[in-house]
This record gives C-alpha cells, structure tokens and sequence, in this order.
C-alpha cells in the first residue's frame, strides 16, 4: 500500500495510508531554545508583534520632509486607521486617544492574518481560538472602562438596562437584550468572527494545496487520475489569493467593530 501523507515521525507504511502523531499538538510544537514550553502559534505570534514593531520603527526612526518610500507607506497605513477608523468612527475628541490601540491590533492581526499565505509558514496564528479571545477581551475591557469613564458607572450601566429614547413598557426587555449584547455577544462574537474566517480558510486551503500534491505525485507513476491534481492546485490558488483578501478585511473588520464599541460607551447618543 502507497503511503501518501506523512505527518507523524514513526509510520508504518505498509498499515498507513495516512499516518498521524499521537497528539495534534505535534503538528504545531517547536522544540527549540526553551523546550516543549513554546509551541509554534507562540513563537509566530510573537514574530508577528515584532514584524510590526520593526516596520514601524524603520518607516519613523528618520522621519522627513521628503518622505522615503518606506516611510510613505508606513505614513499610508498610519493615516488609514487614524482618518478612517479612529477618527471616522469614534470621533476627532475621543479618537486621536485610542488610535495607538486601533492601529497595534489592526496592524497585528493583519500580519498574523497574512502568515497563512507566507510560504514556510502557511499558518495563520488567528486561526487558533485564544488569540482571537485574548484580542476581544481587550477590546471588551477597553470599552467597558472607556464607557464608566465617560459617563460614571451608573450612567453607563443606566443607559444599557434602561435606555434613553425606548417606550417605557418596552424598557425591560430591550435593556435586558443590550445588557446581555454589550457584555456577554459582543466580545465572543468579535473574537469568534475572526477565528471562523480564518480557520476555515486555512482548512480550505491546506486541504485543496494536499490533494493537489497526492494526485500529481500519482502523475510520475502513469496513473492518469493524478490530472485531477491540476483542478485542485487551480481551485488552491484561486483561494490562496482570496484568502489574502479575507486576511486584509477581517484585520479591518475586527478594528472597525473595536472602534464601533467604544465609540457607543463613549458617547452618550449612541445608545
């Protein structure tokens, strides 16, 4: 029997058609400077937070009145999330203050986002569930404190179980819906909005790129199924590019909605 997929160390080829590890940690663990105690998502999360540190610095660290094309670019992205984002949304007043938050998780997840099509990595760390949460709970605690801050813990809370403008019979039932809303739907459905997208991109595209592989691997050996391969790579690189579009969308997605929280705790009208 043709052993076709090989993703554990020890494989029995005869037995196997495909062989797996023990544990599906296996596929992820990077065994190296600190032991098992940092897996791959880990090392690629932090290698994102210093792509977009190193960026940064090497666009601003000699600012000009003559721009370079480097610091051009770092300047467009800068001013994208500022006018359109944090100024665009949550207002001049209040925007240019939580613009340097919008603009690290905008800029973060997009490149943990775009992993998923870099070649040798081909994982998007967003594509774990707990970075995503993390993520959202920041947001979440942001504008929680940013809505107590701006209208006292009462005003705010008061607002939300009892909305301004609601026809009093009606009160209960919407503040008990915006409560639950702002509290508990808000944070899982940021957080598992941007996992959803790109886990299911990543399976997609891990599924069509090694389907392709198997079948023209059978090419060599004159089985002619193996030119169905050449549907799959076509279907695999349709997706590899789509997916670089969900990548870039839902980075601005997930910085929108951030930008849409708080400027609902920070303004009083918008409940």
């Amino acid at each position: 029997m043709e052993r076709l997929i090989l993703a554990a160390s020890e494989c029995d080829p005869e037995e196997q058609i495909i062989c797996t590890p023990d544990s599906v940690n296996d596929l992820f663990e990077l065994p190296f400077f600190f032991g098992d105690s940092l897996n791959r998502t880990m090392w690629l999360t932090l290698f994102a937070g210093l792509l977009v540190v190193a960026f940064f610095y090497f666009a601003f660290r000699r600012k000009s009145l003559v721009p370079s094309k480097f610091q051009a670019l770092g300047e467009m992205a800068m001013g994208f999330v500022r006018d359109e984002i944090a100024i665009g949304i949550v207002g001049r007043e209040h925007g240019l203050k939580y613009f340097p938050y919008l603009a690290s998780i905008f800029f973060f997840i997009l490149i943990g986002n775009l992993f998923e099509v870099v070649p040798f990595i081909l994982f998007p760390v967003t594509s774990r569930i707990g970075l995503p949460i993390f993520l959202a709970l920041i947001t979440w605690f942001i504008f929680l404190i940013a809505g107590i801050r701006a209208q006292g813990f009462g005003g705010y809370f008061g607002h939300l179980v009892w909305p301004p403008g609601v026809p009093t019979a009606l009160k209960p039932l919407v503040g008990a819906i915006e409560l639950v809303s702002v509290i508990l739907v808000r944070p899982f459905s940021l957080a598992v909005r941007l996992f959803a997208n790109l886990a299911a991109g990543h399976v997609m595209l891990s599924l069509l790129l090694l389907s392709a592989w198997v079948f023209l691997a059978a090419l060599p050996t004159g089985n002619l199924a193996g030119l169905w391969g050449l549907l799959w790579a076509g279907l695999g690189l349709f997706i590899y590019l789509f997916e670089i579009l969900v990548a870039i969308l839902q980075a601005y997605i997930f910085t929108l909605l951030s930008a849409v929280y708080i400027q609902t705790s920070v303004e009083v009208e918008a409940h």
